[in-house]
């Protein structure tokens, strides 16, 4: 099963530069977004051969996150069950017979670390409903996860440990999700593999210069690592300032 995840930061401007082609070009079975920037209407979308299911923030023009599948789910759920955290469309959950998928977008801790504290809380709250659902059946969760959680997941790393997405709060909470029994699948297949990073910011030229950070994963339940048959970054394709990543995995 082939599966992709894309921030595409607003859907409707990435329409415009070449999603499409890309989505048809990849012919995932599941294709999950994230920062849609979209209300109910706003937007039609034909998607021939698959489900979409979305999730929109209470907020007009901000996060939101969409699936797309080939295949039915057994079931679907939006947010985390938590009403201070599901006002801003961040989390789908589809179902399937052998597993879970939940797409998210992770709550940016902002200039200054405006939101750390209530990102810290995010953070718990949504350790704890991965491990409820990973009780039940394997999980894989994919998605903006706004940290690199390693100095060789960012092309700065020395001078970024007090921004937004390096804290040691940030990566330490990525470590608890690690240690509570979950992979990052790219990690595990290329713990070694150096300027591969998913979002570049539109400031200086750095993608130009791949000055870069890995803030965008799969993430899989550590008892089916041994499913995984590649973790990519797809670094070529423009349209956003992240670029897709994509698992491929026997489930």
């Amino acid at each position: 099963m082939k599966m992709v995840s894309w921030n595409v930061n607003g859907l409707r401007a990435c329409l415009k530069s070449g999603f499409l082609e890309y989505f048809w070009k990849v012919n995932a079975d599941i294709f999950s977004i994230q920062e849609t920037k979209l209300q109910h209407g706003q937007i039609e979308l034909d998607l021939d051969g698959y489900e979409l299911y979305w999730n929109y923030a209470v907020k007009k023009g901000y996060s939101g996150t969409a699936v797309f599948t080939k295949k039915s789910p057994l079931s679907v759920t939006y947010g985390i069950g938590v009403e201070e955290h599901d006002q801003e469309g961040r989390v789908i959950t589809l179902e399937y017979e052998n597993f879970y998928l939940v797409n998210v977008y992770t709550p940016n801790s902002q200039r200054g670390l405006a939101r750390l504290d209530y990102r810290m809380t995010w953070e718990d709250c949504f350790r704890n409903y991965l491990l409820q659902l990973d009780a039940k059946k394997p999980t894989i969760i994919c998605g903006d996860l706004n940290v690199a959680h390693k100095e060789i997941d960012l092309k700065n790393p020395q001078a970024n440990t007090k921004n937004a997405g390096f804290t040691e709060e940030e990566r330490q909470k990525m470590t608890e999700l690690l240690e509570a029994g979950f992979v990052d699948t790219f990690r595990y297949l290329y713990p070694d593999r150096k300027d591969a990073y998913t979002w570049w910011s539109y400031i200086t030229r750095a993608r130009e210069r791949n000055a870069g950070w890995r803030i965008d994963y799969f993430i899989v339940s550590d008892r089916i690592k041994t499913k995984i048959i590649d973790a990519q970054i797809h670094s070529e394709i423009l349209g956003s300032d992240h670029c897709p990543v994509a698992l491929e995995i026997e489930i």
